[in-house]
């Protein structure tokens, strides 16, 4: 009952909240992707470490509008994520739209969610089309960590030696909440799941096999734009494949040292991802827009069904997809025996295991052609760019989920169907 206190405007108002919460709801476009690819990923300082990110992020956005058969006058927004923008210059997702011939009315957003902002780019961009704002947008990611600056504080002492931090590890690799660095958290989860040195030894050889595998097989060739890399002499380099899988001798994985526990660590540079520059993109378009331009054809052409985000403890990062995985598959109406592959970025092996204990998942589905340990880890990109391979290794009608920890205790999951 109304208080009988109750002012005129106060009446005016509560009848224009019921009457706006009585109104009909839109109904939610569907969302489709049309177009997707992804340049090799380079090792740290290895092809791409004169290459800006956006620069990269050029080539896909491009590769991935021609694959989709669209004009680049169709899509109206860009989201990119991009971790370490330290000296890229303003609005580095504006800088790759502009670069890779899209109009100047193009708008642009920088998406900063650690390791996850590649694929929370997807999800922004699939909301605005869902929301009907618009019809055709891009969502991907970029990263170039060889290309990444040190940092000094502006107002150095007036005395004594000055110290540099290195912006990937500040602003990429390290947990602001604990003092410590993202391997020294995953050694916490794996001392927390009893999982071992072997464990995450033999599951960082499964990914390097698969890799070499897939790439043997000619598995990736469809999804990579090769990028041509001006050299100091002779002609320009073409960069097409990835760089780390071939870079080991897996015998040696076993004897590393640990990397970040001296005494009883687990996780050594080989059963961690590596730093990498890479960008991938997707290009997504709404139901309208696919029939208008009769898309159901292009390799790639899958429904978005569902998104998630999850968070947890900051320590805990590598077991915030435990929460966002039965989120999305909630929210997209399947159990997950219903999904035919899975791509969960392997920051480190101990992640990989962390979940499949956990959610019980087999891990036959999961990074059919490797993971990040193998293929590499670019940070802004890598959340797009297993969406990227999920697509190209989905068969039609079936289901696929890409999920991907972030820094901070984040994670984010998608779920698509290849149609």
């Amino acid at each position: 009952m109304l208080s009988s206190r109750a002012t005129p405007r106060g009446l005016r108002c509560l009848r224009h909240i019921r009457s706006f919460s009585a109104a009909p709801r839109a109904q939610l476009e569907d969302v489709y992707i049309v177009g997707a690819a992804r340049t090799a990923t380079a090792k740290f300082l290895g092809s791409f470490k004169d290459t800006p990110a956006p620069t990269l992020a050029s080539h896909a956005i491009r590769a991935a509008l021609a694959r989709s058969t669209l004009t680049p006058a169709l899509p109206s927004h860009v989201y990119l994520g991009n971790v370490l923008s330290a000296g890229l210059g303003q609005s580095p997702a504006r800088q790759a739209a502009i670069f890779s011939g899209l109009p100047e009315t193009c708008e642009a957003t920088t998406v900063n969610k650690v390791c996850a902002s590649g694929l929370k780019s997807v999800s922004l961009a699939a909301a605005e089309i869902q929301l009907g704002h618009a019809s055709c947008v891009i969502g991907g990611g970029m990263e170039n960590m060889s290309l990444v600056p040190r940092y000094l504080p502006r107002a150095p002492p007036g005395y004594g030696h000055i110290q540099a931090e290195d912006g990937v590890v500040k602003d990429g690799l390290w947990d602001v909440y604990n003092s410590v660095a993202m391997g020294n958290c995953a050694e916490n989860t794996a001392k927390k799941l009893n999982i071992t040195r072997q464990d995450q030894d033999e599951y960082a050889i499964e990914s390097y096999r698969r890799a070499k595998a897939a790439w043997d097989a000619g598995l990736f060739d469809e999804e990579i734009v090769p990028v041509e890399v001006p050299q100091r002499k002779g002609p320009a380099a073409l960069v097409k494949e990835d760089e780390e899988y071939n870079a080991i001798n897996v015998t040696k994985i076993p004897t590393l040292r640990p990397a970040f526990l001296k005494d009883g660590g687990t996780i050594t540079a080989a059963n961690a991802s590596t730093l990498s520059d890479g960008a991938s993109a997707l290009v997504l378009a709404s139901a309208s827009l696919v029939a208008a331009h009769s898309l159901q054809k292009t390799r790639v052409f899958a429904r978005i069904v569902a998104a998630a985000d999850a968070a947890t403890h900051p320590i805990d990062f590598p077991l915030a997809p435990t929460l966002a995985i039965p989120l999305v598959l909630k929210r997209a109406g399947l159990d997950i025996a219903d999904v035919a592959r899975l791509e969960v970025n392997e920051a480190f092996a101990a992640v990989g295991v962390a979940n499949e204990r956990v959610l019980g998942l087999d891990r036959s589905k999961i990074n059919v052609n490797g993971g990040a340990v193998a293929l590499g880890h670019a940070l802004g990109s890598s959340g797009s760019r297993i969406l990227v391979s999920l697509l190209y290794a989905l068969k039609e009608g079936e289901f696929g989920l890409a999920a991907i920890c972030n820094g901070g205790g984040g994670a984010t999951a998608l779920v698509v169907q290849k149609l």
